[in-house]
């Protein structure tokens, strides 16, 4: 019931005023969200386009992160980007269960991943895209993705 409680907060607050480039598509019940996002500046990469996210939600939100991945569709691509797979997984430490915070919420995930295409400059998929998107079978929020910055 907590996740409800939250969700239904931050709904309230996303139907109200959002950052620029963020709009919420739809948000039909508390166990997915479609949230589009577009990058405000003028990296080359990325010039006007927009990209859909799909928020997952578990009954444990917002002490477990939410599921979260670009979608395609028609009219919006999988950003090129080295930590997006081009099935949509994103690699990004927040998304993690050691990165996330009970304080991030919906927006706050839209801004970081928005920032995280900002700061990018190479037309890249990660590596060993094929093999993985070919292979994995586990949900996003079950892959143990090893990032750069971990210890050893």
């Amino acid at each position: 019931m907590f996740a409800s409680k939250r969700l239904s907060k931050e709904l309230q607050k996303l139907q109200g005023t959002l950052p620029p480039g963020i709009s919420l598509i739809s948000a039909e019940n508390f166990e997915e969200w479609l949230m589009d996002i577009k990058v405000m500046d003028d990296n080359p990469l990325y010039r006007n386009e927009v990209y859909r996210l799909r928020f997952r939600f578990g009954s444990s939100y917002p002490i477990e992160a939410p599921e979260v991945t670009f979608v395609q569709d028609p009219s919006h691509p999988i950003p090129m980007h080295p930590h997006v797979y081009s099935n949509g997984i994103i690699c990004l430490d927040l998304l993690d269960t050691s990165g996330w915070s009970p304080v991030q919420n919906v927006e706050s995930v839209c801004v970081s991943l928005q920032s995280m295409l900002t700061g990018n400059s190479k037309n890249e998929r990660p590596p060993g895209n094929d093999a993985f998107v070919r292979t994995n079978r586990q949900r996003p929020r079950d892959i143990n993705f090893v990032f750069h910055d971990n210890k050893v």
